[in-house]
């Protein structure tokens, strides 16, 4: 009988690990090469898995909500038309020593998850959470007790970590009061007590909303932010744009929206001060190299996500116009792939899309900086001529520029927004595209 390991696949610079998030097909099913086969959820995307070969799923080698490891064995296939549906055996080679060993571990850690009862009362524990529980006394109506945050309402390492430090020291009813959070930098701190009235509805976040709160605590623990803000004049722009934007889109097939604009002003600029596009790791600085934007798009689900256009100073302004379009819209239909929204070096949001003036962004870590783009409005301004001040109308729209006080001083922050601002506000309303 042949049998082809199914395996978690690479999904992108930095991914280590995926989440089950649903399975397609049941054991027994035919499957088709390049069907899907499940659903899985990194800290960046949802992806979908295909099948690497046509033949039978024998064996599902782990649960919906399961995390595994890049590279591991997460299904097995068998090619054989007439295979009944069976526990196939892992076969280890006899070379390695090593190999076989781990081989064993990770057989018996699969029989361990796939076989492990819930609890009395319906609840499910991994076996790292039982272990967790045993070592420390915990017996098992005091871990039912525990208030989850995974999936379901399930216990996560993270909270019965939180718990033990309180255990004993508390009534279960003063435990839900007060409990100790654990991030995923390993910081601890406090949730405040949050009392339901009422009338009130509780909403259980989603997978991606949960992510994203996660991301920008760590963001907020990790660096120190601050804010410089600086409107620009962007009446050239304005006026650029409206006399060019039907003959682009006739021309390019494209619409053609600001924000292609703003990046390539901010391209300019980290070229002029190139220790805005960098990483802090630890006491070392990590220039980088290339030039890559992520421009944080809003999901129809209300989310947020931040596709990157790659090596941006190599494009010209169709170039980038082409991939802020595609990487928009396969940000609202869920077609973006893990590497899609790796790699960024800076990016830029754009609030001025819900009306508002300006913003105080979260750094999207491991970056420095991050640029908020504020409405355009029109406003009276002093006009200075060879002839003399005058008033007119003129368009105008606010920067808010966020950076990591630990290495962007408030001297190279405040120049580089400027000098942002310098770039639109010199735009030229002759260019050609």
């Amino acid at each position: 009988m042949a049998q082809v390991e199914l395996i978690m696949p690479k999904m992108g610079e930095s991914v280590a690990e995926a989440t089950i998030i649903k399975w397609l097909k049941k054991e027994g099913d035919k499957i088709a090469a390049d069907e899907t086969v499940l659903e899985i959820a990194t800290d960046k995307v949802d992806s979908e898995i295909p099948s690497t070969t046509e033949g039978t799923l024998i064996k599902r080698l782990f649960n919906e909500g399961d995390v595994v490891q890049v590279g591991k064995a997460i299904a097995i296939i068998s090619t054989d038309a007439s295979v009944a549906l069976e526990t196939p055996e892992v076969k280890t080679p006899v070379s390695s020593q090593t190999t076989t060993v781990q081989k064993e571990l990770a057989v018996s850690a699969v029989k361990e998850v796939v076989t492990l009862e819930k609890s009395s009362s319906g609840k499910f524990f991994s076996p790292l959470v039982r272990n967790i529980a045993k070592q420390e006394g915990i017996a098992m109506a005091e871990l039912e007790s525990i208030s989850g945050t995974g999936a379901n309402g399930r216990v996560t390492k993270n909270d019965i970590l939180a718990y033990i430090p309180n255990k004993g020291k508390q009534s279960t009813k003063e435990q839900t009061k007060v409990v100790q959070e654990v991030s995923s930098n390993g910081a601890t701190h406090a949730k405040p007590a949050i009392s339901v009235n009422a009338g009130d509805e509780i909403i259980e976040m989603d997978r991606m909303r949960k992510l994203i709160a996660d991301h920008m605590v760590m963001s907020v623990h990790t660096s120190p932010h601050v804010t410089s803000f600086v409107e620009a004049d962007v009446t050239n722009i304005v006026r650029w744009r409206e006399k060019v934007k039907s003959n682009f889109e006739k021309r390019e097939g494209e619409k053609l929206t600001f924000t292609p604009i703003f990046i390539e002003a901010l391209v300019k600029a980290i070229k002029d001060f190139p220790m805005i596009n960098v990483s802090l790791d630890g006491t070392k600085i990590i220039k980088r190299k290339n030039i890559n934007i992520g421009m944080a798009a809003a999901l129809p689900t209300g989310n947020l996500i931040v596709p990157v256009i790659k090596n941006a100073d190599m494009l010209n302004l169709v170039g980038i116009t082409k991939q802020v379009n595609d990487l928009a819209n396969r940000a609202r239909t869920g077609k973006l792939s893990p590497d899609d929204i790796q790699g960024g070096t800076y990016t830029i949001s754009n609030v001025g899309s819900f009306g508002n003036l300006m913003g105080t962004p979260i750094i999207n870590q491991p970056q420095v900086a991050i640029m908020a783009v504020g409405a355009i409005k029109k406003k009276p301004a002093v006009i200075e001529t060879s002839e003399g001040d005058l008033i007119g109308i003129r368009h105008f729209m606010f920067l808010s520029h966020s950076y990591d006080h630990r290495v962007v001083d408030g001297s190279l922050g405040g120049q580089f927004v400027r000098r942002v601002a310098d770039y639109l506000e010199q735009w030229d309303v002759n260019r050609e595209f």
